[in-house]
């Protein structure tokens, strides 16, 4: 999606080599609804074809995201992972665990209400990045704890030189990236894959 590259070029932070992008003016902290919007129709038009039940993806910065992408597929219902068992989740949950590369480095526990996930159900996974895989394998699992089917998995920026990806796929499940990134660094700033 060359408009997401674009933005990626003009308002992307790079803080080290080949470790965050900051992309909180567009993506995950201030959020732009009408590119999202364009990011969720592009999302339908990479899984065109793809039976849809539900959009499941993980908080907080995938949230967003996902409803946009699930207007594109018709308003199918999004459920998201939630880090903390609250007293809002009652009842039998699908527990994952995640250790994230921004975050503590510590893992942590995910947590879906059973009453959201059915068997047999088509599920396409959505998230904002794609580093090593961690978030996006605890998702998975949860689909597949729950009896239903991993469609595919939108990303929107994949860092291709970290090895989620590749992991990913490995486990056979599609996954459509917007925008791959091949490296990157404060000094030259953002490469793509070709």
């Amino acid at each position: 999606m060359e408009q997401l590259k674009q933005r990626i070029q003009e308002e992307g932070k790079i803080r080290g080599t080949n470790e965050i992008l900051k992309v909180d003016s567009f993506l995950n902290h201030q959020i732009d609804v009408a590119f999202l919007a364009q990011i969720g129709q592009a999302f339908r038009d990479r899984f065109d074809g793809c039976q849809v039940d539900r959009i499941l993806t993980i908080e907080a910065s995938g949230i967003g995201i996902a409803c946009l992408a699930a207007q594109a597929f018709g308003n199918v219902p999004v459920v998201f992972a939630k880090k903390n068992r609250t007293k809002n989740i009652a009842g039998d949950v699908f527990i994952s665990q995640v250790e994230s590369f921004t975050q503590s480095k510590r893992p942590y526990n995910i947590f879906v209400s059973k009453e959201f996930l059915k068997p047999g159900e088509k599920v396409l996974l959505i998230d904002d990045f794609l580093a090593n895989g961690s978030a996006l394998s605890a998702l998975i699992d949860i689909v597949r704890q729950a009896g239903a089917q991993v469609v595919g998995a939108g990303i929107v920026i994949e860092k291709a030189f970290q090895p989620g990806g590749q992991r990913i796929r490995e486990q056979g499940v599609r996954v459509e990236s917007l925008a791959r990134i091949q490296e990157m660094s404060e000094e030259t700033g953002v490469q793509f894959c070709e």
